[in-house]
């Protein structure tokens, strides 16, 4: 999800002029009494997913419903919360234990935990991973299909610095990031339960779909952008707080952005609500990236599938990355929010395809971060063939090229995890050299087999897990060819 940078794409060439910008606007939320998480009724999210995956919401049964209250002080870099999670064993074995992630203190902050309620019993749970890891040991197994209701309340210092994985959670230029600030549960898979301290060079994350109902009280002059719909706001009267509520799911992580000096700039595109929260001399690159947004979207879902939401966010926050997805919203560094700067269109591009592929098909990304990352420059670089022919498609190509240059084209595996890679090697090799595997994989299977594959790859692993495994099967199944070869000379060790 912690975008590594794109190199430059003779964006120069591709950028047409700005368009005049535009009005911004706001939404106008409901003002009923707080809702409550309910397990047994969905209908809270549908208004926030696209039509075409309404029936999702009666298509995941075991994923777990996060009801979470952020409490933001006034220094903006100290945050109270509480979480009540309902989880579901969906193991075919009984699981002795749950295991939470707490991301901040391996994110130059701080989060703790005193105790957990787990199903009416009070523990106080273990600390592992540089405390990163909080392992819930339960009273009696949770025995498969059986859910349980787990309660804690949270501590969160947030850095005031940018320098750890890219100030994906940090107060800084007056700009609150909350990323992954609330315990995670960890994907339980047939590793197990998956946690370690990932390397500052990739994503941290690797997330089963899950269903957040999240209230926000913070200052007055905050304007607050998050993962999901907004459902409920109020705003004391004569006080300086205000309550904001979301509803956001399936998604696979939680992310909330705020400043007072955020401007909103609004485009309606194919079905899709597109907003840009920006300060307001940042207004002209906001506009622009809003039509990158729509045209990317028309691409990615001509190509792919639907775009699953009803909105896609952009917020403009002082990331050392060009850019950082989460669902159904994009994370832009302030110093490229600018109508002609050579990184907007790829950045964008590239970010609004991880709305396919790290959103809705997930992957585990610090094992497999080709699956996604890869992948999305693919989509990026079909992007650039779509919008402007042969000569998009040759520049953004030509960056393939001088990523995977940096390490002189070293036939490096492109499937290693993210701690395998040293230095330079992860850019160069899964942005690089992994995005050229998916040129050489259609060439191998033929064009019209490689587009019916794709959109099979999506249909088949929307909203779940996918592994190499998979990805290759249906691409022989797609192409009825053998594939082992090529799949051994570009991905496997």
């Amino acid at each position: 999800m912690k975008k590594i940078f794109l190199l430059p794409i003779l964006a120069l060439l591709f950028l047409p002029a700005c368009l005049p910008a535009r009005q911004a606007t706001e939404s106008t939320p409901q003002q009923n009494p707080t809702p409550t998480a309910d397990p047994a009724d969905r209908s809270i999210y549908k208004d926030g997913l696209a039509p075409a995956y309404q029936s999702v919401l009666n298509e995941l049964p075991t994923a777990s419903l996060y009801e979470i209250h952020f409490t933001i002080e006034g220094d903006l870099y100290h945050v109270k919360g509480s979480e009540t999670v309902i989880y579901t064993n969906a193991e075919d074995i009984a699981l002795n234990e749950i295991k939470f992630r707490l991301f901040p203190n391996i994110l130059g902050g701080e989060m703790h935990v005193d105790e957990v309620n787990a199903g009416g019993t009070i523990i106080v749970p273990n600390y592992t991973l540089d405390d990163s890891l909080l392992t819930v040991p339960l009273k009696l197994p949770l025995q498969p299909k059986e859910s349980i209701t787990l309660s804690m309340d949270f501590t969160v210092t947030v850095p005031q610095s940018v320098e750890l994985n890219y100030g994906v959670q940090a107060y800084f230029d007056e700009v609150l990031t909350l990323a992954h600030a609330y315990p995670m549960i960890a994907v339980y898979d047939d590793e197990g339960w998956n946690a370690e301290i990932p390397p500052q060079s990739g994503d941290v994350t690797y997330a089963d779909m899950s269903f957040f109902l999240v209230t926000v009280d913070a200052p007055k002059d905050l304007v607050l952008v998050s993962v999901g719909r907004e459902i409920h706001r109020h705003a004391e009267r004569n006080g300086n707080r205000q309550t904001v509520q979301y509803a956001a799911g399936p998604v696979r992580d939680y992310y909330l952005a705020a400043s007072p000096n955020y401007e909103v700039v609004t485009k309606e595109a194919n079905g899709v609500t597109i907003r840009f929260y920006a300060p307001a001399d940042q207004k002209s690159g906001a506009e622009r990236t809003l039509e990158i947004a729509a045209k990317s979207i028309e691409v990615f879902e001509n190509r792919y599938a639907a775009y699953p939401y009803t909105e896609l966010d952009f917020v403009s926050t002082p990331t050392l990355a060009l850019g950082i997805e989460y669902p159904g919203m994009i994370a832009i560094a302030d110093r490229i929010v600018s109508p002609y700067h050579e990184y907007l269109e790829g950045t964008v591009a590239h970010e609004v395809g991880h709305q396919w592929f790290y959103n809705l098909i997930g992957n585990d990304q610090l094992d497999d971060p080709w699956l996604d990352e890869s992948l999305t420059q693919f989509a990026t670089l079909q992007y650039f063939s779509d919008q402007y022919g042969q000569s998009g498609y040759d520049g953004f190509r030509y960056s393939l090229e001088g990523r995977w240059s940096r390490t002189n084209n070293a036939e490096i595996p492109v499937g290693l995890p993210v701690r395998d890679y040293k230095d330079i090697e992860y850019g160069s090799i899964v942005y690089g050299r992994g995005g050229l595997f998916f040129e050489a994989l259609r060439d191998e299977m033929g064009s019209d087999n490689f587009d019916v594959f794709i959109k099979a790859y999506v249909k088949n692993n929307s909203w779940g897990i996918a592994t190499p495994q998979k990805m290759q099967e249906l691409a022989e199944q797609n192409c009825a060819c053998d594939l082992t070869a090529l799949f051994n000379d570009w991905i496997y060790p």
